[in-house]
């Protein structure tokens, strides 16, 4: 087939021109456009994905997003818990540090598999630009939800009542309630606020880290394990920011995993609902407006995976 397509355009070079297209019957063209549906499905058919639902294949790989946003709940819910407790005048910095380097690995175990989301904010921004179908990425996210909650579960089997209680398992906060000098005083940050936050902050996620995983030109020349560690380094940046520019207690930092912060919001209850809805709203803003940064990009400069 190659070397036919090349005679061709010898012909078309040779004579300085296209060459003329044979008269087609009605039935022969109504053939090649039967042949044509067939090798090029309909756009909507590919960005829909319906037959995900079905493909075993899909959903042995959200058993990695399973299993990875468990781990990651465990992991990070501790480091929150451990940073918090420890007697350093900067557990912000520390916590921070711990987050990229769990994050690196846990991308670096699971991308192979799945593709490394491990949060509903990567697999929606994939669904977006069109990495992949909107049916997979639901699928992830629905595993991105289930192990956020079996690893809030872990979490709160091993740990006290009283740290459970205190630290809210490590959970997503905008606010908390402590002991004042004329009873429970609620301390925290803005509504407004958090949820700008959490916009940013996703959107700078993406567009600084995660772009590189969809581009297939720099994933290729980076490789894999330098995109997972410059995904992770930049997600615990971001931590630190947000938890640095705010210097508020009672506020976590941004959630940028909606799934890591419905976990313990399932699991423990109580205040970890109150704005709950910032932690989900803020990062499908960021994956909208990313989505229409990469259509204004010029298409020849575009070089996603497709």
């Amino acid at each position: 087939m190659a070397a036919n397509s090349e005679l061709a355009g010898d012909i078309e070079g040779e004579y300085g021109g296209n060459r003329v297209q044979p008269f087609a019957t009605p039935k022969q063209e109504q053939r090649l456009m039967d042949e044509e549906k067939k090798q090029n499905p309909s756009t909507w058919k590919k960005i829909l994905g319906f037959e995900d639902i079905f493909s075993v294949k899909v959903w042995r790989a959200s058993m990695a997003e399973l299993l990875g946003t468990a781990v990651l709940v465990f992991a990070l819910d501790t480091i929150v818990i451990s940073s918090i407790q420890t007697d350093t005048k900067t557990p912000n910095l520390v916590m921070s540090t711990l987050v990229a380097i769990i994050i690196t690995i846990l991308l670096i175990a699971t991308f192979p598999i799945s593709g490394g989301h491990i949060n509903p904010l990567v697999s929606f921004a994939a669904a977006l630009t069109g990495i992949t179908s909107f049916t997979r990425a639901a699928i992830y996210i629905l595993a991105q939800c289930v192990g956020g909650i079996f690893g809030a579960l872990a979490l709160e089997a091993v740990v006290t009542k009283k740290i459970a209680h205190n630290f809210s398992l490590g959970g997503c906060t905008l606010n908390v309630v402590v002991p004042g000098p004329d009873g429970p005083v609620e301390i925290g940050l803005g509504t407004r606020q958090a949820l700008w936050l959490e916009i940013i902050c996703s959107f700078v996620f993406l567009f600084a880290s995660v772009w590189m995983a969809f581009d297939s030109r720099q994933a290729k020349a980076l490789g894999r394990v330098t995109v997972c560690i410059v995904i992770g380094t930049v997600l615990g940046l971001l931590v630190f920011v947000s938890t640095t520019v705010t210097a508020q207690k009672g506020y976590a930092g941004a959630g940028l995993n909606p799934a890591r912060c419905l976990g313990p919001a399932l699991v423990r209850g109580g205040h970890l609902w109150d704005r709950h809805w910032v932690f989900w709203a803020g990062p499908a803003i960021a994956c909208v407006a990313f989505a229409l940064y990469t259509k204004l990009i010029p298409s020849q400069n575009l070089h996603t995976i497709k």
